[in-house]
């Protein structure tokens, strides 16, 4: 367990770190086409920030209210999940987190939330009638995970730098670059420009890549770092199982959101590329536990 949460861990900075050279890059880019020079690297940071402050403060409201997700205010509203998810967060050394139920019968469940003192967990009415009480116990683990991974602030940062990146692409076509960059052309700057331009089209999608490999990662992370705080790796094993025999999509479906969710929203499993999932094939997910629970 703790091999595969290091792992998991380096995995990510490499593929963070990655993915900041790559925003770099492209707002330099920006700047060399647009005759700006440094100021398209200054720009890019400045919408990244931008970005993150609104994520940083509204993001888990935005994604709740998507969700159509109905907070459980006290424990008389929903008692059997309220004393799991207590129970599970003592163990785990954390604040409870709020509790929030969204009405689908499709099975699922998410966390979201800045820090572990701003978090919440949803969960799906279908989760909650088709898994048995251990089970359970393995999805709420492994979205605390998430919380105590500080996976949600991971993946809204690399969020923000794939919104950045499609900015600045489609902010050449809407600054008419060639028009301020004619003068190089015959100074041998035109095979740069089309270079960065060629650069700026595809940053958007190799940023996407790894924004999905990233959250593959974590889920990885998540799905070790919950067998670890329940000690059975097999509740959350038989859980994806369940979860695997669901092809029913959700009815409020968001390629937003899409990587939050404990397993695909849209319910197309294997049909999907690897390259293009925001989550890992579940048959692997299920492998991995049951080699954790061997190896106990």
């Amino acid at each position: 367990m703790y091999s595969q949460i290091n792992s998991n861990r380096r995995k990510s900075l490499l593929l963070i770190a990655l993915f900041t050279g790559i925003l770099s890059a492209a707002g330099y880019s920006y700047g060399y086409i647009n005759g700006a020079g440094y100021a398209g690297l200054v720009f890019a940071l400045t919408v990244s920030m931008g970005m993150t402050a609104v994520s940083w403060f509204f993001g888990d409201k935005i994604v709740l209210s998507s969700t159509g997700a109905k907070r459980i205010e006290s424990r008389e509203e929903n008692r059997y999940l309220w004393n799991m998810v207590e129970n599970l967060s003592m163990t785990a050394g954390l604040p409870m987190p709020a509790l929030y139920i969204v009405d689908d019968p499709s099975p699922n469940a998410f966390a979201t939330g800045r820090n572990p003192k701003h978090a919440s967990i949803a969960v799906t009415t279908g989760m909650i009638q088709i898994v048995e009480n251990e089970e359970l116990e393995g999805v709420l683990a492994h979205e605390l995970s998430h919380i105590k991974n500080y996976d949600m602030r991971f993946m809204m940062l690399m969020a923000v730098m794939v919104g950045a990146l499609t900015i600045l692409g489609d902010s050449i076509f809407r600054f008419g670059f060639f028009s301020r960059r004619s003068n190089r052309n015959n100074e041998g700057g035109g095979i740069l420009a089309v270079v960065g331009i060629v650069f700026l089209i595809l940053s958007p999608i190799i940023g996407e890549i790894i924004k999905l490999a990233v959250s593959r990662s974590r889920e990885y992370l998540a799905d070790a770092s919950g067998a670890l705080l329940t000690r059975y790796p097999e509740g959350l094993a038989r859980a994806l199982e369940k979860i695997s025999t669901n092809s029913q999509p959700m009815a409020r479906a968001s390629k937003a959101t899409a990587h939050l969710w404990i397993s695909n929203p849209y319910g197309l499993g294997k049909h999907v590329s690897s390259l293009f999932s925001t989550h890992p094939p579940i048959e692997d997910r299920i492998k991995q536990l049951r080699l954790m629970a061997d190896a106990r």
